[in-house]
Parts: C-alpha cells; structure tokens; sequence
C-alpha cells in the first residue's frame, strides 16, 4: 500500500494534469471536502467540481509538502485566467490508502467577481 504522501501527491498530481479519472482512484467514495466557497460530503461531486475549476486553471506550482502520519498538506501557487496565482493550501486526511477528506485554504476575495457574474446569468 502507498503511503500517505505517495495517495495525496499521486492525487494532486492527477487533478492538477486535469486526469479527473486518476485523480477519482485516489479518494474514498464517501470524502469530506471543505473549502472556502464550497463544501462536500462525496468524491463524484468533489471530482466535478474541480473538473469545472480546471476550465480556468492554467498551472499549479507545488511549493512544498509537509507529512505527519496520515495527513498530508500540499502548499502550491494555482494558476488560472482570472486569478494569475493564488497561494493555496490542501490538507488531506488518508485512510486505507484512499484520501477520506481534503481541507482547502485560499484567500478567495479576487476569486468574487468570477462567482458574482456567474451568479448574474
């Protein structure tokens, strides 16, 4: 079995190669997702949410990775259109060899007027 690092960076890997099939493999059925705009409590719709995130991401930068045990945090520069980096934070928990909960800190302020159009149709 993978270790922990091995599970979220395979995962983070595959998600930021926009292999949204890949990244699936990495993550348990019922994955809890927090993040500051949006939330979810299964892997399918996580996995469609990044899938439509990655219309506009054009890179990530992964800056460093910090391990304890079964937890694993991802610092890294994302890339997009609208945002040209933003310093982000992933924290994943892993379980079984399959991540069971990502935690995603940005600052999602120049993220807003994105969210506000799309709101407006």
């Amino acid at each position: 079995m993978a270790d922990s690092a091995q599970v979220a960076e395979s995962f983070f890997d595959a998600w930021t190669s926009k292999d949204f099939e890949r990244a699936r493999t990495f993550l348990h059925d019922d994955l809890s997702f927090e993040g500051p705009i949006e939330s979810f409590s299964d892997a399918d719709s996580y996995i469609a949410s990044l899938t439509q995130l990655s219309g506009i991401v054009t890179g990530a930068e992964k800056q460093k990775v910090f391990v304890d045990g079964d937890e694993v945090c991802v610092i890294y520069d994302l890339k997009t259109a609208p945002v040209p980096s933003s310093r982000t934070c992933e924290w994943y928990r892993v379980s079984d060899g399959k991540i069971a909960s990502v935690s995603v800190v940005f600052d999602a302020r120049p993220f807003a007027p994105m969210f506000e159009a799309q709101q407006g149709h």
